[in-house]
């Protein structure tokens, strides 16, 4: 169930690691709802980026996710590893948006609080060379 259509890859700036090879970006009223619903898991290089967001949950989720929660710098003011399925996050007042991740990647890419995450548009003939 891949209803995003725009893909980004994003890149820690601040470590030189890449996050991420192939992130769905949900903007829109109704995929920033679906989000990973449907999912059956989320794989290494895939995520979601949902812009705006202040917090998430994973109520009827399948799988444990990290998160990553943005300024509008993109800037990382805070993580959850690992959060399992039926959870929610706090708000998070100053986020501008929150980047959905496999769970491991935040620790496996040295990803910490304070750092810079980068995104790079993923052209459609990539994206298509990946399914």
């Amino acid at each position: 169930m891949r209803w995003q259509q725009k893909s980004v890859r994003a890149t820690n700036a601040t470590r030189g690691t890449v996050v991420g090879q192939c992130i769905r970006v949900a903007e829109t009223g109704l995929t920033r709802m679906v989000g990973l619903l449907g999912e059956r898991e989320l794989r290494a290089g895939d995520g979601l980026l949902i812009v705006p967001s202040q917090g998430v949950h994973t109520w009827g989720m399948r799988f444990p996710i990290d998160i990553a929660v943005l300024d509008g710098d993109w800037k990382v003011i805070a993580m959850r590893r690992d959060l399992r399925p039926f959870r929610m996050t706090r708000m998070f007042w100053k986020a501008a948006a929150v980047l959905e991740l496999p769970s491991g990647i935040l620790d496996s890419t040295s990803t910490f609080v304070g750092d810079t995450i980068e995104f790079e548009r993923v052209p459609v003939a990539a994206r298509a060379a990946e399914k």
